[in-house]
């Protein structure tokens, strides 16, 4: 006698639903169920368009009330947590970037340039005294009879230097007595000090004793011949009241031609030596002036 006893495994709805759910379709005829419903799915072109839609300045939501209408809640923190980041970077980049930074910064190396000069000078004063920055000005410590002798004298300085004020040539002047000159020594150094500081005109005849390398010059072309270099454009004679000096103009100076027997103002000729001689070229770096030319208005 067979048993009826066998064990069957039960099977829920919800299972059986899965486990056909993979299974296809077919009609009453046994024919296969086709879904004609056609599926829609943007191109690439039509995604990058929505970016730039969503983007776009018309198309971002207003998020100045409470809630921003069309849009999900999730999409409505992405929206809120956009903008908190926007707000935190502008005022990083505005702490960054305040106004009147440049201004101060300007302040500040001004005044570190101004400490380390006034370091130097205190260490310049060990060997002169006159170089502290807290000594007090020297004409104060003349007598009125010296400080008369040295206005006088800094008047008379300030017609023959070029470029010199009374004031300073004085200050120079009350330093050279208080070292210990006499007036007449005094001035003769200061004068020549000055006269070959740069940026002063220097007398041709006293280009010998100079000892820079540039030197500012004025006279008279009075003689010009011509030079076997290609690379020489002009050489000539100039001459002043205190004497003359050999002068060459470079062709890659790109300076302009001077003519004979004009007057010409140099600043920064090159000072040379040629057959042990002094001598000047023009460089460059050279600046040549015509008085004559430049007061053509006057004729």
């Amino acid at each position: 006698m067979s048993s009826n006893n066998s064990s069957r495994k039960v099977v829920s709805v919800a299972e059986q639903a899965f486990e056909h759910a993979d299974e296809t379709a077919v009609d009453e005829d046994g024919f296969e169920v086709v879904d004609e419903t056609p599926q829609f799915q943007a191109t690439v072109q039509q995604e990058i368009q929505a970016k730039v839609d969503a983007n776009h300045p018309d198309g971002i939501a207003d998020t100045s009330d409470e809630r921003i209408d069309g849009v999900t809640l999730a999409q409505e923190e992405r929206i809120r947590a956009r903008e908190a980041e926007l707000e935190r970077i502008s005022a990083r980049a505005e702490l960054g970037s305040q106004e009147g930074r440049e201004a101060r910064s300007r302040v500040i190396a001004a005044e570190r340039s101004a400490a380390r000069r006034r370091q130097f000078q205190k260490r310049a004063a060990s060997v002169n005294p006159m170089a502290d920055p807290d000594r007090a000005d020297p004409r104060t410590e003349l007598t009125q009879a010296q400080l008369g002798a040295v206005n006088s004298q800094a008047k008379r300085l300030a017609e023959k230097l070029d470029g010199w004020s009374r004031a300073a040539i004085s200050r120079r002047l009350s330093e050279a007595v208080l070292g210990g000159k006499d007036m007449m020594s005094a001035t003769v150094s200061v004068f020549e000090e000055l006269e070959g500081a740069p940026g002063t005109m220097v007398p041709i005849g006293k280009l010998e004793g100079v000892s820079r390398r540039e030197v500012c010059v004025e006279g008279t072309l009075t003689t010009v011949w011509e030079s076997e270099s290609p690379a020489i454009q002009q050489a000539g004679l100039l001459e002043d009241e205190t004497g003359q000096v050999k002068l060459t103009s470079w062709k890659a100076s790109d300076v302009p031609w001077i003519r004979e027997g004009e007057r010409v103002r140099i600043h920064g000729a090159a000072r040379n030596w040629y057959d042990g001689r002094v001598s000047v070229a023009l460089t460059g770096w050279t600046t040549v002036m015509f008085p004559e030319r430049d007061a053509w208005w006057d004729a």
